[in-house]
């Protein structure tokens, strides 16, 4: 593990994977994970020549809270890390939770992100246009409508849902976790992320499920790509087709047969396409 120390004072937690003078690719966690979150073959990082930077977004793991953060406060943090590791420019994608963070780089860093992709992100909370719960698992949805009344509930809800056990999920997704490489990886991830308390993923539901992210994705000008599972019920496909009709450099990739974490599936394919010099 490596500290950052951010230009305001806070800590935080980067990993590094794959090739150490390979390309660079920022791989933003979903929530609640950390760092540790990651595609659990690491020999397809080997094989695309990538260096993978994972970093735990503020109040996850080893990073240090950021009070009031927003999902537009990921881009200041990458470019931290970036200027430490000395790294003028790079790719990003975010998983879930992370497709948010990895848009808020794409539109806010414009001279240093390269390409950037999401899977199975979400969309705003306050899309013009869009029923955001529509479609949405009950947990969610639980989630969402704590948002809505603020950071406290959003506290109380994660509280409770601590006690009450972790969620029964659709066998589609059930299916992809069961698998003894993803369920390693998710265990290690989540216990990090929570280690020090649920102040992160508290933050997280907040700028998630309801805030505004603070930027416009259509400002978004370099390439993007989107994946989705048709089939998913934690973050619906709907969210997807609203992001792609609005960022103007966007391709959509919807798999008709998969839920939310079919995602690790479809990594490969986005990693290639990141470090691709082709459309």
């Amino acid at each position: 593990m490596r500290t950052v120390i951010t230009p305001d004072g806070r800590t935080l937690a980067v990993e590094q994977w794959g090739v150490p003078g390979g390309t660079p690719v920022f791989s933003l966690h979903g929530s609640p994970m950390s760092r540790l979150a990651r595609y659990p073959d690491g020999g397809v990082f080997s094989d695309l020549g990538i260096r993978l930077i994972t970093y735990d977004r503020p109040g996850f793991g080893s990073s240090t809270p950021h009070p009031g953060r927003r999902v537009r406060h990921a881009a200041a943090d990458v470019a931290a890390i970036a200027d430490s590791l000395r790294l003028d420019r790079f790719a990003v994608f975010g998983v879930s939770g992370g497709g948010p963070h990895a848009l808020a780089c794409a539109a806010l860093l414009p001279d240093r992100v390269t390409r950037a992709g999401t899977l199975a992100s979400l969309a705003p909370r306050d899309a013009a246009g869009l029923d955001w719960t529509a479609g949405m698992a009950e947990l969610n949805q639980v989630s969402a409508h704590a948002a809505a009344r603020g950071r406290d509930a959003v506290a109380a809800h994660i509280t409770a849902a601590g006690t009450a056990g972790p969620p029964v999920l659709p066998e589609i997704e059930r299916a992809v976790l069961a698998r003894p490489d993803i369920q390693d990886m998710i265990g290690r991830a989540f216990t990090e992320a929570v280690r020090p308390g649920p102040t992160g993923w508290i933050d997280d539901v907040s700028a998630l499920f309801g805030e505004p992210w603070g930027f416009d994705p259509e400002e978004i000008t370099h390439p993007v790509r989107l994946w989705h599972g048709a089939l998913d019920t934690l973050v619906p496909v709907s969210h997807a087709h609203w992001l792609a009709a609005r960022i103007p450099s966007a391709e959509l990739t919807c798999d008709p047969d998969t839920g939310h974490a079919g995602h690790f599936d479809a990594t490969p394919a986005m990693l290639r396409w990141l470090v691709s010099t082709e459309g």
